[in-house]
């Protein structure tokens, strides 16, 4: 934890809200400053692209990409052979390896490129969910260019906007109390947003979610998934009256079709889906249709057999992309760790964009607390831990937790205490906290990490 998290901490409410105020005017002009104007209007230029024009747009900016990564990127450098480097220089994604994450993990750095970056460079953490947190730096132009696909491809498909209110659930710990009951968010003015806090979703606490939402006269909704249907089912069990909204827009987690009737209901509004990443590796967002549309500006998205062949429409296989728009740190074939499949079938919108049909298993468990809260995306209390190389928690009862980690040979007791210290901060005092030092942690019989296991039902 560092030194401005705990001043924010120690602060009363009325300064975190300030202190949140400040961040976001300085934060705003980071991705909405600058070029992001031209970025959007030019993202909405390409939008009725054809076919054809895509691929010529794709193959372009692939050679471009892929030549900088030979001349330029030390991992591709030291690790690509002369022969894939020949089919780099030539456009020829399929004959190059595909990237692990674990190739990243505490290397990050071997992926950017040796030219200058240019100033206020961005990084942001993985929480880990597929098993490796990784880290990953954006330039100013490629932070605004993402912010600008996600206002018009995302946003703008729902008839909404960031620059009108809005409510958001992610993953930052808004309010430390994890007994609080009514401030339960913060307000960004600079942006007029209205922070929620994903750890203290209860019954209880419901009725202070619509409020914030009331008193801020939020237009739209977006984030965690999950943490929006659970505020739904409470919303409908209570009979709570939410005020007028134009739409929800869920990141960071697989929305059924259960989730969304819920929340179309209690919302009174449309839901649209999107399906992104961190690194911004891809982009895929909901039409007017509720069809899912990967952006083909954004990146080559493959969907691949285990032998690494292509799968047929409507076929399930594993989502491997190369990131377009991300220079400095470029991101060849790289493995997202999910299943998904093509939609066979074109869009009445339109649109020449691929459709995902399904995206398999985004949906994490839902961590229960001992008072009845029901907490998700739990597995950021694994973010910036430098000393973990992976990391698995297991609800055993409402108030016992297994943590399981695969530590580097620099962890220590003070990283133990932190661990400790993020679960009671999210669940209480009263939990108790078993913590397993192992050296792998099993995979699904489909092979895939599960970052939280809950076996409260």
């Amino acid at each position: 934890m560092g030194k401005t998290d705990r001043i924010y901490q120690r602060s009363p409410f009325w300064l975190q809200n300030a202190m949140v105020s400040l961040y976001g005017a300085w934060w705003h002009w980071l991705r909405f400053g600058g070029d992001y104007s031209r970025y959007t209007e030019e993202i909405r230029q390409r939008e009725f692209f054809t076919s054809s024009q895509w691929q010529e747009f794709q193959q372009a900016k692939l050679i471009n990409l892929l030549r900088l990564c030979v001349d330029d990127v030390p991992y591709y450098k030291n690790n690509w052979s002369q022969s894939q480097k020949e089919s780099a220089l030539v456009g020829d994604l399929a004959n190059l390896p595909l990237l692990e994450k674990k190739a990243l993990r505490g290397f990050e750095s071997s992926f950017y490129r040796q030219a200058s970056g240019g100033l206020f460079k961005q990084t942001f953490h993985t929480s880990g969910t597929t098993g490796t947190p990784i880290s990953t730096t954006f330039t100013l132009p490629e932070l605004r260019e993402s912010l600008a696909v996600r206002e018009v491809r995302s946003a703008n498909w729902a008839e909404v906007s960031f620059s009108q209110p809005r409510a958001t659930f992610s993953g930052r710990m808004v309010e430390p109390d994890p007994e609080e009951k009514r401030n339960v968010y913060r307000y960004n003015a600079a942006e007029k947003q209205v922070y929620f806090s994903a750890f203290h979703l209860s019954p209880a606490t419901a009725h202070s979610y619509v409020e914030a939402l009331k008193k801020h006269k939020v237009v739209w909704l977006t984030g965690y998934a999950v943490s929006y249907y659970l505020l739904a089912r409470y919303i409908l069990e209570q009979q709570i009256e939410v005020p007028q909204l134009k739409a929800v827009i869920t990141t960071s987690e697989k929305l059924t079709d259960q989730m969304r009737d819920v929340m179309e209901k209690a919302y009174g509004c449309k839901v649209f889906e999107e399906y992104s990443t961190v690194e911004s590796a891809l982009f895929a967002s909901e039409c007017e249709h509720g069809r899912l549309h990967v952006s083909p500006d954004v990146g080559i998205v493959e969907i691949l057999r285990p032998d690494g062949t292509p799968c047929e429409a409507g076929e399930v296989g594993e989502v491997v992309t190369t990131c377009l728009f991300r220079s400095y740190q470029p991101l060849i074939r790289f493995r997202l760790g999910d299943l998904a499949a093509w939609d066979p079938e074109p869009c009445p919108c339109g649109r020449q964009m691929p459709v995902i049909k399904e995206v398999v298993g985004r949906i994490e468990d839902v961590v229960t607390g001992p008072d009845g809260r029901q907490l998700v995306r739990f597995h950021g209390i694994f973010t910036d831990q430098p000393h973990i190389i992976e990391g698995q928690i297991i609800q055993e009862t409402l108030t016992d937790f297994t943590v399981r980690l695969v530590p580097t040979s620099e962890f220590s007791e003070m990283d133990e205490h932190d661990v400790r210290q993020r679960m009671r901060q999210r669940l209480g005092d009263q939990v108790t906290i078993k913590i397993e030092k192992v050296t792998s942690i099993p995979r699904s019989t489909s092979g895939k990490f599960r970052a939280v296991i809950s076996k409260v039902k």
